[in-house]
């Protein structure tokens, strides 16, 4: 037997379909490819020139470029990494982006002819075209990569570009795959969600049909978003363009090596990405790339809250030497990873409560509804907020009108005491009308003094109709219960005034009624009479209820 076996590994060119021209669905992924490739390269530049009429797009960068051995033991190879070359920065001191060497089987993925052009400042273009419908035969075939070249390049597919481009990469995509129908607004908002750098960086550009990509492209969310979190002070171009945020940035801080934002809408369409099927959501970035769209999802809480919320989470740290928490489709992170799970664990356990509690809050403040699992107020109180607000719509004046700010502030001061005075006056409401329907219902005989004040009350009215010319019918009801108010109820259903030591509901009538009048007169309590029809509405409101349900018969 033989100690050297001269055996050898042998890769079939069919987990090429493995590793990338099947994992790679998104369009806007695959393109990120080339532009991460772009940025690693030190470009200042990625122009992405796309033809409908002709089925072709091209991505040129104008990066440091590739020469015969770059392009056949770097690109080609298959699972190389420049990380193993040059540390984890490039020459312009960038971190790299790519990391397993496979994100180029991207390119491959959406046009039927993909041809690579490169060049080195002073140096011809190297490259090379892949023809998928002969990779595919070659694959089928069961070859390695060794039995299949590469094509030659056509260089009329790059006319009046060579004379401009002195060094980078050019890719081009012919037969392109569906898409391509996407419209050049809509990958430029895409490409925007996509990738921070692009926006902030100065020295890193990306053009669609010589577009650039800006914060511009992201207006209608910009214009729509109302509230800011801020985490360990956020550098970015984007908050600083959130001009018309209706609070002041609102900061949080963590021990995290992160930095990012979250930030809220104000309704939940306002997070779809116009002219696209796409929503905003929070992200998180990795070295200016999106790793993970939609954390959330990992950690749903089904509050309200969540709907309304996008924002970019930046956590490079998460990329560090010798790791790779990121998944083969590059669309995605390992989710065991422990950088990732003490980020997940930050959101649900410190960011998001402080986030939707400041969210209900700031809401509430601006005459919003907030969210109704927020215990800051009960579901009554929320309603009559509610019901404030959509009535005050129709009190505001008309836009321009000289008086027009003054009278939105007095609007936003009577909100509390509107949410106040509606919800005791329901209270009001209900407890009396249940006692005359308990009195009615025991034709219980009133006593002559109260049917006296009845008449009173029913000939005051009867005047007071006279004066203001009504010959109709105004009260649903002429019976004499219908004019007591809630001492003379609760004498008629208790028979006395005089309770003795025990508490009475006639005694807790007497004790409310002035503050009672003050609510029904549209007054304004102060916080002491607030407090004090507060808690007489919950003596009244006990005795009313076990009166009517047939528990205090004696």
């Amino acid at each position: 037997m033989t100690d050297k076996a001269g055996f050898n590994f042998e890769i079939s060119l069919s987990v090429l379909n493995h590793l990338g021209r099947n994992l790679y669905r998104n369009f806007i992924t695959v393109l990120g490819e080339a532009i991460s490739n772009a940025w690693d390269a030190d470009a200042k530049n990625v122009w992405i020139d796309i033809d409908r009429e002709s089925s072709t797009f091209s991505i040129r960068d104008d990066g440091i470029g590739m020469d015969a051995d770059d392009f056949q033991n770097k690109f080609l190879k298959i699972g190389y990494s420049k990380r193993k070359d040059g540390g984890m920065k490039s020459g312009e001191k960038r971190p790299f982006i790519g990391a397993k060497g496979i994100g180029k089987l991207a390119l491959l993925s959406c046009a039927r002819r993909v041809s690579v052009f490169s060049r080195k400042e002073g140096a011809e273009y190297v490259g090379g075209l892949i023809d998928n419908s002969d990779l595919d035969h070659a694959i089928q075939s069961d070859l390695t990569p060794d039995k299949y070249p590469l094509e030659g390049l056509n260089f009329e597919l790059i006319n009046g570009i060579a004379d401009q481009h002195p060094h980078g990469t050019v890719v081009v995509f012919e037969e392109t795959k569906e898409q391509i129908r996407n419209s050049v607004a809509h990958i430029k908002k895409m490409l925007a969600l996509s990738f921070r750098f692009a926006l902030i960086d100065e020295e890193f550009s990306i053009h669609v049909n010589d577009e650039e990509v800006s914060i511009r492209d992201l207006k209608d969310l910009v214009q729509k978003t109302e509230f800011l979190w801020d985490i360990n002070d956020c550098q970015d171009d984007f908050i600083e363009a959130l001009a018309s945020l209706k609070h002041k940035k609102i900061n949080l801080t963590t021990a995290l090596d992160i930095s990012g934002f979250v930030a809220s809408v104000e309704l939940p369409r306002h997070l779809k990405i116009t002219g696209t099927d796409e929503r905003a959501t929070v992200d998180l970035f990795v070295n200016g790339r999106l790793r993970e769209k939609n954390l959330l999802r990992h950690i749903p809480t089904q509050r309200i809250v969540e709907s309304y919320i996008y924002g970019q989470i930046h956590f490079d740290a998460m990329d560090a030497e010798g790791k790779d928490p990121f998944t083969s489709s590059r669309e995605g992170i390992v989710e065991d990873d422990e950088n990732f799970q003490a980020l997940l664990d930050y959101l649900k356990r410190d960011a998001l409560p402080r986030i939707f509690d400041d969210w209900d809050k700031y809401r509430l403040k601006r005459g919003e509804e907030g969210d109704v699992e927020n215990k800051r107020k009960t579901k009554k109180q929320r309603k009559a907020r509610d019901l404030y607000t959509a009535t005050q719509e129709e009190y505001r004046p008309e836009a321009g009108a000289p008086a027009g700010d003054k009278v939105d502030a007095w609007l936003d001061d009577l909100r509390d005491d509107a949410e106040f005075n509606v919800s005791a006056y329901v209270d009001c409401f209900l407890s009396e009308n249940l006692v005359r329907k308990y009195l009615d219902d025991k034709q219980v005989t009133l006593k002559e003094g109260i049917i006296a004040e009845a008449a009173a009350w029913r000939e005051r009215e009867d005047k007071r109709k006279g004066e203001a010319n009504i010959s109709f019918k105004i009260r649903n009801s002429n019976s004499d219960l219908s004019y007591l108010g809630m001492d003379d109820l609760a004498f008629s259903v208790e028979g006395k005034k005089d309770a003795g030591k025990s508490q009475s509901l006639w005694s807790d009538a007497i004790s409310y009624r002035p503050v009672r009048n003050v609510v029904g007169h549209t007054g304004l309590l102060t916080d002491n009479g607030k407090v004090h029809l507060t808690l007489t509405y919950e003596n009244i409101k006990a005795r009313v209820r076990k009166l009517v349900s047939g528990n205090d018969e004696s």
